[in-house]
């Protein structure tokens, strides 16, 4: 299937540039206010997706081959997991990450420097998890906690310190990228319902005075465009 943007419909604003001939030229350019989005009975449904681990320097076009067999469904990649901004919500390369934590941080001395703390998991003696692994807590959280097997027939307090240890800089924005690697992806057998919803959203309908066709509309910049 070709790619997103040939299915988006075009707009027509009259051209203010100096290189307009007449006063009713029109500049053609994509309506990018138009935009797809998976139906929420798709979304909430988890047997359309797999799950995929974005690894190395791969990009969405490089997904989307690697799945579907075209680069062109790239902007499908996206699509599934919401992303907007590739910049932002996508992994960074190994070369842009390293330049991103110097940028950030100034040095690579700080870069290992503690970011913060976090716990291990602390259980009692019957197995009941008192304290989950990886909460964030100051560096000499301790608790006490009641264990119904220690102490005698009554059971005792206890209190469990040394539970914490330190997460740097690095390893803090490792697990943001980490977690940006794990995305889902819409299986292959049911893209036929994306590009049938992509059929029916994009295309204009009759209506409104702007419209000239399904995949055009005209406007004289005085109007508030209705998209």
């Amino acid at each position: 299937m070709a790619g997103y943007f040939t299915n988006v419909p075009n707009f027509d604003y009259i051209s203010r540039g100096a290189n307009a001939k007449n006063i009713g030229d029109y500049v053609t350019t994509k309506n990018l206010f138009r935009r797809v989005k998976l139906r929420d009975d798709v979304i909430n449904t988890v047997t359309y997706f797999t799950n995929y681990n974005i690894i190395s320097d791969d990009r969405p076009e490089n997904v989307a081959f690697e799945l579907y067999n075209d680069a062109t469904l790239d902007w499908l990649v996206l699509l599934a997991n919401n992303i907007i901004n590739v910049q932002d919500e996508w992994p960074l390369t190994q070369k842009s990450f390293d330049n991103f934590l110097l940028e950030k941080y100034g040095t690579y001395e700080k870069v290992n420097e503690v970011h913060h703390y976090e716990t291990y998991e602390v259980k009692n003696t019957i197995g009941t998890i008192i304290v989950p692994k990886g909460m964030k807590v100051s560096s000499n959280f301790s608790i006490t906690y009641f264990d119904p097997l220690l102490g005698g027939a009554n059971g005792s307090l206890q209190t469990a310190t040394n539970i914490t240890y330190p997460v740097t800089n690095l390893q803090f924005e490792e697990s943001l990228q980490e977690k940006k690697r794990r995305i889902r992806l819409i299986r292959p057998e049911y893209l036929n319902l994306v590009f049938d919803d992509l059929s029916k959203i994009m295309p204009y309908k009759k209506g409104s005075t702007q419209y000239v066709s399904r995949s055009l509309k005209r406007g004289d910049n005085l109007r508030i465009f209705s998209f």
